[in-house]
């Protein structure tokens, strides 16, 4: 009974110093800076894959992938959670003629967007860096270094965009136009340039030294607009365009093909008003450990 005791406390003063170890680890690593730079595919109205739109993965259209940036910082607040700011800029991209489906190809309509994108995310880490040993050498016990963090999250955040299409070589403000004609009856309003965003993903982090990690990490975003590919409801009275708003907002408004006799007649269906738009974001990123010392010892000379 008395080697029974001793061992139990053994373990115990063992078990502590673990996760003394852990909790020093993971408090002195708690601050990242990253950086990285990734891919983008719009899911809306516009372009997509070869059917029937959707806005999920099933839409996604390789020929409208285009690039994006990231940047900000990461702070544990846990051992295992951990809040990020993000500052996003991207391109997002839809064009009817990427598309063989038949009603998106004869609409013929196009755009790109820059995307600001300002959020923030909660991270909870599945399996997540640890301190340890870092080779597996015989006679070492103990728990081995770990490099590698997986980890889901969500968040939310707020976007601007500024959709334009092109025509004759030139690209055009599609707002302004009011192709669908906004503030020219009462019951269409312009929509705004600035948009709330929910978002959800996954991520894969790698150590690479004690300083520095690259990451892998996606995300599906959900918007609370159907409007940054400036189209959502149905055909407006081509003549009130013209009278209104000039040439070009008739020619984005129908730039049809012509295929389907009647299917761009004022009243009939543009877009899908009960979906709004979202879009994917893939990145790789670095992340540099910031020190938990603000100030350094300048080297003394004799």
């Amino acid at each position: 009974m008395r080697r029974f005791f001793i061992l139990l406390i053994l373990l115990i003063v063992l078990f502590q110093d673990f996760c003394n170890a852990q909790s020093k680890f993971w408090k002195n690593n708690r601050r990242e800076f990253f950086f990285g730079a990734g891919a983008t595919n719009f899911l809306g109205d516009l372009g997509g894959a070869d059917q029937i739109g959707t806005n999920g993965f099933k839409d996604f259209n390789n020929p409208a992938v285009r690039p994006g940036f990231i940047n900000g910082y990461r702070y544990r607040i846990t051992e295992a959670a951990s809040i990020k700011t993000n500052f996003i800029y991207a391109i997002l991209l839809g064009n009817d003629r990427l598309t063989k489906e038949p009603f998106r190809n004869n609409r013929n309509c196009n755009f790109r967007t820059p995307l600001v994108e300002i959020s923030s995310q909660f991270e909870y880490a599945i399996i997540q860096e640890r301190a340890g040993h870092i080779y597996n050498l015989k006679g070492i016990r103990g728990r081995r270094y770990n490099s590698v963090t997986y980890y889901l999250f969500g968040g939310a955040g707020v976007i601007y965009f500024n959709p334009k299409g092109k025509w004759n070589g030139k690209w055009y403000a599609l707002r302004p136009l009011c192709t669908e004609g906004q503030d020219l009856i009462p019951a269409r309003k312009k929509y705004s340039l600035i948009q709330p965003v929910m978002f959800l993903g996954a991520g894969f982090k790698f150590a690479l030294s004690k300083e520095w990690t690259i990451g892998i990490e996606y995300g599906l975003r959900k918007t609370f607009t159907d409007y940054i590919d400036d189209v959502s409801k149905t055909y407006f009275d081509p003549d009130a365009l013209l009278k209104k708003k000039g040439e070009a907002s008739v020619h984005f408004a129908d730039p049809s093909l012509g295929l389907e006799p009647g299917q761009t007649n004022p009243g009939q269906r543009r877009g899908d008003p009960t979906d709004n738009d979202s879009y994917m974001l893939a990145f790789i990123s670095f992340y540099y450990k910031i020190p938990n010392r603000v100030g350094y010892t300048l080297p003394k000379f004799r």
